[in-house]
């Protein structure tokens, strides 16, 4: 027989010495009981406020520089204080882009390192940058708050532009360059770089990398600090903030690719690497100037010792059990304010109900028990919002080795082509500029047309919602990796069939490199809803005191995709390629003997499959914003008894 036993807090009573009662009766719903539901539970207490040592202003309110609440909201904030953010942004990714698009060459043409290891350099740099954003998220949601970080970070990042450009301007930091022409450069026969000149850039190279990794979690996370939350407007102004944001990065990308690559064809390498430098340094002043309108979120503590603690208390009592007769209840504090600095309360869900035991209040606890034994109920959905988010993220790793891949492999397609506009003939280190510009159109397009055809279809307010974007996006990757396959086979087969097999570095005139622009549009497509909906997805959903942290999870997505391709790269030369039989691999240099058509085919395969795993993934996830945890409403737990 089984019997319902409903447990509630009582309100008036003393501090955490809340009891509990039991009513036992018979409850015809087995549906209930089978699932053990444990709903909300909170036993209020200001006792934890003394365990921390903490007395502030709490929840999400806005403070200025000092930490103090801002009087006046009307006079901070905002559009204004926005675009003086934007602007740092716009100048990381044209050093970030430039570096990618220039430093391979650089490494090859004047530090004689050979192509395929400066290759493999500059592809660690890009994904360590990237994956060790989640360090710059770390600094700022524990300690520094997200403006000190950027500012920090930002003159890292000039100090590393500014080495760099000294590498390339000063010849005690280069090899000979007298006795070196492009014969002897193809046959590796320039004196190389000495280990002591490597080191040099290897070092304002990663200097560069950590200042990267600082700024870009919370670039994106500070301007969307700007806009009050409890606003009408929020939504609206939010979806709009990251789209302009990622336009500023579509910005930074085109500059980079065009007028950057330009300088260094006319004026040099010390120039080009030194208008970065330039570039990063009037951003910084610009930023810096704006100081007086930002609103700021007081970092909350460390995020990875809240996480610790939640992960030792839930194991201490692991053999607990929520029916037990020491059974308290799920452990919170009294009012509306979290114990953790600069968050609000969490309601509590039923996922991952193992953690919920690190909240789990028993009589042996005490009136004040340590936080490595007893977590409120709001630090144990931190840390189950960050492990329910990681999958989502985690599926446009697929799309960053897309983007990885295309950055050699199209380059290389665009080498075998006939590049010229009209009279004017396009570097081909040009071409990726294609992409940011069909960036800028889709983003100038998207709440004209975009939007108002959605909301019909839809009817949700923005169109589609933040996970509709991101698979709309995963959804358009895999239609370039396709096609880029398709129009690779007919390459292939026109080099072949005219007689330019072994001329892999010779264009071919009768065939534009502009056919090319179909792929690089499709993939700015799939960025503009990919990953503005990702950036958007992780701050809305993020805990309030681990949003830069939450914001990092995309940059480490970008991250490890660079490594995946590196590794997918290897894997596939070692398996396709035999030196000993003369089998050339699908990637072999030789553009024209390989089979990069296969290679693509097979990331359509992969993206088809990281799509349906998605799929799976948005349909099963539950949107948490708006979601409010009462403090005192009685609450109850189904408990089963037999």
């Amino acid at each position: 027989m089984t019997a319902t036993g409903e447990i509630k807090s009582l309100e008036g009573l003393p501090g955490s010495q809340a009891r509990m009662s039991v009513s036992t009766g018979a409850d015809g719903n087995s549906e209930s009981v089978r699932r053990k539901k444990l709903g909300h539970f909170f036993i209020e207490s200001d006792d934890r406020r003394t365990a921390f040592g903490r007395g502030y202003t709490g929840g999400t309110t806005p403070v200025n520089i000092r930490g103090k609440p801002i009087a006046d909201l009307s006079k901070t904030g905002g559009w204004i204080a926005a675009f003086f953010i934007f602007g740092n942004e716009m100048a990381e990714r044209m050093a970030y882009f430039g570096l990618s698009v220039n430093m391979v060459a650089f490494m090859f043409y004047v530090m004689h390192k050979p192509f395929s290891s400066s290759s493999n350099a500059v592809n660690n740099f890009l994904g360590i940058s990237q994956a060790s954003s989640v360090l710059g998220g770390f600094l700022a949601d524990a300690y520094l708050g997200r403006y000190w970080t950027i500012a920090i970070f930002t003159t890292i990042y000039l100090a590393g532009l500014t080495g760099i450009t000294l590498c390339a301007t000063m010849g005690i930091f280069m090899p000979d360059q007298e006795r070196c022409d492009e014969l002897s450069l193809l046959l590796g026969n320039c004196e190389p770089a000495k280990p002591w000149q490597m080191l040099y850039l290897y070092t304002v190279l990663y200097i560069t990398g950590l200042g990267a990794a600082g700024i870009r979690p919370c670039v994106s996370s500070f301007g969307a600090d700007q806009f009050d939350e409890r606003s009408e407007n929020y939504k609206s102004h939010l979806d709009r903030f990251f789209n302009f944001f990622f336009l500023s990065v579509t910005v930074g990308a085109i500059v980079a690719f065009t007028l950057v690559v330009y300088i260094q064809k006319e004026r040099g390498w010390g120039l080009a690497f030194g208008s970065l430098a330039i570039a990063m340094g009037i951003s910084n002043t610009v930023f810096f100037l704006g100081t007086p309108l930002y609103r700021h979120r007081l970092p909350g503590g460390s995020p990875l010792t809240r996480v610790a603690q939640v992960l030792v208390a839930a194991f201490r009592k692991r053999k607990a059990e929520f029916s037990s007769s020491e059974f308290v209840g799920l452990y919170e504090v009294l009012g509306k304010q979290s114990t953790i600095k600069g968050s609000g309360k969490i309601a509590h869900t039923d996922d991952f109900r193992c953690l919920d035991k690190a909240a789990l209040q028993l009589k042996e606890d005490g009136p004040a028990p340590s936080p490595w034994r007893l977590c409120t109920v709001t630090q144990v959905e931190e840390v189950k919002i960050l492990i329910k988010l990681i999958p989502i993220p985690a599926c446009t790793i697929m799309l960053s080795l897309v983007l990885t891949e295309y950055l050699t492999l199209s380059v290389q397609q665009a080498y075998t082509m006939n590049t010229h506009m009209g009279h004017l003939k396009l570097p081909v280190t040009c071409m990726p500029v294609f992409p940011g510009l069909s960036i800028f159109l889709i983003l100038s397009l998207y709440y004209s047309l975009f939007v108002p055809l959605c909301r019909r279809v839809t009817g949700h307010p923005h169109g589609v919602s933040q996970l509709q974007r991101v698979g709309i996006g995963l959804a358009v990757s895999i239609l370039s990796v396709a096609w880029a396959g398709l129009f690779e086979r007919f390459r292939r087969n026109y080099a072949i069939e005219h007689g330019y097999v072994a001329s892999f570095l010779s264009s071919m005139p009768n065939l534009s490199a502009y056919w090319l622009l179909i792929q690089y549009c499709l993939i700015g497509i799939a960025e503009v809803f990919c990953i503005v909906g990702l950036l958007e997805f992780l701050y809305e959903e993020a805990p309030d005191a681990m949003k830069s942290i939450g914001t990092a999870y995309a940059a480490l997505a970008g991250g490890l995709g660079c490594f995946a391709a590196s590794i997918l790269n290897n894997i596939v030369k070692s398996v396709t390629g035999n030196e000993k039989e003369r089998r050339p691999s699908w990637l072999s240099q030789n553009i024209n003997t390989g089979k990069f058509d296969y290679f693509y085919w097979l990331l359509t395969v992969l993206s088809l499959i990281n799509f349906g795993v998605f799929l799976y993934l948005a349909r099963r996830y539950k949107y948490r914003a708006g979601h409010k945890a009462e403090t005192r409403e009685p609450v109850k737990i189904q408990t089963e008894k037999h």
